[in-house]
């Protein structure tokens, strides 16, 4: 009986889905920097575009509830994939501390991890409301980000 359990133990493991996460921390070099700032990007339209169709949908006489459910949860989990790359790969893995002494990088990295909060507190704005002007100025935080990040 007990082996019984433990083979259907076993199986059910196996069976069971797993998720795979966008990025394992494990310093691979599969990630590159061009490919984070795109995913970001394309992230970030999603959001605007989620936002006008839940603003469009909300409108109408008959509203669709599983429509703008469905759009609120993709507007909700591209704004959590932005700030997932935020943390995981640029705030844990690419921006470093500067050396001791160093005004002119500590200066940089003052920069750098303010310009990573204010997206994370705009991808959290993105999920609070659809106002179209937060993504759009998550859209200008990107690309001031990445500005700032590749000049190094």
């Amino acid at each position: 009986m007990r082996v019984a359990v433990s083979i259907i133990a076993v199986f059910a493991i196996l069976l069971t889905p797993q998720i795979a996460l966008g990025h394992c921390e494990i310093p691979c070099g599969i990630y590159g920097d061009d490919g984070r700032f795109a995913a970001m990007l394309e992230d970030v339209q999603t959001i605007e575009k989620s936002m006008n169709l839940i603003n469009e949908l909300s409108a109408a006489p008959e509203k669709n509830m599983n429509q703008i459910v469905r759009w609120v949860t993709n507007k909700e989990v591209h704004a959590d994939k932005i700030r997932e790359v935020v943390a995981q790969y640029f705030l844990a893995q690419r921006i470093k501390e500067p050396a001791k002494g160093d005004a002119a990088g500590e200066k940089d990295y003052h920069a750098k991890l303010s310009a990573l909060h204010q997206i994370i507190r705009t991808a959290m704005k993105c999920k609070q409301t659809t106002d179209v002007a937060n993504a759009r100025q998550l859209h200008d935080q990107v690309h001031a980000f990445q500005k700032l990040y590749q000049a190094k």
